[in-house]
């Protein structure tokens, strides 16, 4: 009989309800080396976490984080938190000897990021940090191409991760606008999606110049101040506090391997729900990816002859090992969405569990993000270059 995991989860609202969907989804259409139970899930308000556990399939709901990582029933340890309590919960999992699957940014600080790092290595424990944008079909079929030198020498990696939601100035003072809580604004949340993917496609980091800037620096309470789960929908009353983040952050930068770097994160794009956009250029050729057609990466080569020159479509929905997690869905050309890119992540590191091996992005990924994040800020703050 393969080896049973009994998963405790912390958090239940956007990503909770993302990661419990992964949770349910991924051993129906993987092929996972241990059955996974659904076991706990955590938060801090009874009714909303009882709520939940009904409408996501969990067996048991619980208020005490504690509670949930010292339990001998539990194997694993989901943590979709706010980012002030990613350390403190991860850190107190390893020590208790859980598996620890951690959503971005790992932490506020580089150093609570190497906190955990350590604590991980002396537990000896597999760790992940959920980036899940990673294993997009089309996002791992690029890094395919990059490694087999479909593209040659990288010159230029740039990505735009743009949104919306606000824009508004009567929305309210979430978490996710409050330093504190948060670490940074646009920057930690979604600039930290591209910082990740330029790493895995195109490699470290040497140099810095960033900017960031806030819009709107007063923003109304909300009714219930002291819950910090409140987001998209959250709402507020007529008391106003100040906003202790970013709005959008932007810099240009150097790999250690020489190519150059140009990346853009703003919540002010009007009609930019969740955009996603990046091209790399190369000495052989190109390849573009915009999230809205996720499905699909673009695929320019200059090998091609003179009169059939230009970007071709490579549509990523082909099993059979020809492109990556695929054939584990649909037939080709049944494409897939946002939701299933968090099964591929469950998936991998269930597997990564039994075989007692962290598989990538690994929680020294999220330290080696997280001091790209802190090298920008620096840079914006003395409207300098920062060494990472």
């Amino acid at each position: 009989m393969p080896k049973t995991l009994r998963v405790g989860m912390i958090g239940y609202r956007f990503m909770g309800k993302a990661h419990s969907n992964a949770w349910r989804q991924a051993p129906h259409f993987f092929p996972l080396k241990a059955d996974v139970v659904m076991h706990t899930i955590c938060g801090r308000d009874a009714s909303g976490v009882e709520a939940a556990r009904k409408q996501f399939g969990w067996q048991y709901a619980s208020t005490d984080w504690r509670e949930v990582i010292n339990s001998p029933e539990i194997d694993i340890v989901d943590i979709n938190t706010p980012n002030d309590s990613h350390a403190e919960i991860a850190i107190a999992a390893a020590k208790a000897g859980k598996q620890v699957l951690c959503e971005k940014p790992l932490a506020l600080t580089v150093k609570q990021c190497e906190a955990m790092v350590a604590a991980a290595k002396k537990a000896k424990i597999v760790n992940m940090v959920c980036h899940n944008y990673r294993r997009i079909p089309a996002i791992a079929q690029a890094k395919k191409m990059i490694e087999e030198g479909a593209i040659g020498k990288v010159f230029h990696y740039y990505a735009r991760y743009s949104q919306d939601w606000i824009v508004d100035p009567e929305f309210p003072l979430v978490w996710r606008l409050q330093k504190g809580v948060s670490g940074s604004g646009t920057h930690g949340d979604i600039n930290a999606h591209i910082i990740d993917l330029g790493r895995y496609l195109v490699g470290e980091f040497a140099e810095v110049s960033g900017l960031m800037h806030t819009f709107i620096k007063e923003r109304p309470i909300m009714l219930a101040p002291g819950d910090k789960g409140q987001g998209l929908a959250a709402k507020s009353g007529k008391k106003m506090g100040k906003v202790t983040v970013d709005d959008a952050a932007m810099f240009i930068g150097r790999f250690k391997n020489g190519a150059l770097a140009n990346l853009e994160a703003t919540r002010f794009a009007l009609g930019r729900k969740n955009h996603i956009e990046i091209e790399i250029n190369g000495s052989k050729g190109s390849l573009f990816f915009d999230f809205e057609d996720m499905n699909r990466l673009k695929f320019f080569d200059n090998t091609n002859a003179p009169d059939r020159m230009g970007f071709r479509d490579v549509l990523v929905t082909q099993g059979g090992g020809v492109h990556p997690y695929v054939g584990h869905w649909w037939p080709p050309g049944h494409i897939i969405g946002y939701e299933h890119t968090f099964v591929h992540t469950i998936a991998d590191f269930v597997n990564a569990c039994v075989n007692g091996k962290s598989v990538q992005p690994t929680f020294e990924d999220g330290l080696m993000n997280q001091r790209v994040l802190e090298a920008v800020e620096k840079s914006a703050r003395n409207r300098q270059w920062v060494k990472v």
